[in-house]
């Protein structure tokens, strides 16, 4: 191929190459930039373009390849190494919690489902512990629904009995999360 032939060629792909950089980036500068990058490594690699190749596949990938390794640069160069010796600190977080908060709300939580009626506490509490459904309706030779709606009304009794203690249950999730 020629390189009148080649570069019409790459001109009659333009806006389609600015179409597909733009879909990639989802940002106008950086779909030029992209573009750019493409068309000048297209000309600068014009010798490497065989004949009997698909000229638009051709291109298309030399963009799609600049923008994974551009892509992979960002991620790289955005990745933290630490070399502190105390990795002690690092898997702590950003801040070391007290979970006094947390151990009386649990203390508070286990009196309220000793309150509950037994019928719904016991199978509340095994499937709590990690029972199936299935395994709390054999040992209590019940139908499955009325374990599960045992459970449902266990669950829904404890709800009750934090509004009436906390309040909004938005800051008791946050406080238990």
């Amino acid at each position: 191929m020629s390189t009148i032939e080649f570069r019409s060629n790459l001109e009659y792909l333009t806006d389609a190459l600015q179409a597909f950089a733009y879909n990639l980036t989802k940002n106008m500068e950086d779909a030029r930039d992209l573009y750019q990058e493409t068309a000048y490594r297209a000309l600068n690699n014009q010798e490497k373009f065989r004949a009997d190749t698909n000229f638009k596949a051709w291109t298309f990938t030399i963009m799609k390849n600049i923008f994974i390794n551009n892509y992979r640069k960002k991620v790289k160069s955005n990745t933290f190494l630490d070399h502190t010796d105390n990795q002690f600190f690092l898997d702590t977080g950003s801040e070391v919690s007290n979970d006094a908060n947390k151990n009386i709300l649990m203390t508070e939580l286990k009196m309220m489902i000793d309150k509950l009626d037994d019928s719904i506490r016991i199978p509340f509490m095994m499937h709590y512990e990690g029972y199936k459904y299935t395994e709390i309706a054999e040992k209590f030779e019940l139908p499955l629904g009325t374990v599960k709606s045992r459970i449902f009304f266990a669950r829904r009794e404890l709800k009750e009995m934090m509004k009436r203690s906390y309040g909004d249950l938005t800051l008791v999730r946050a406080i238990s999360a």
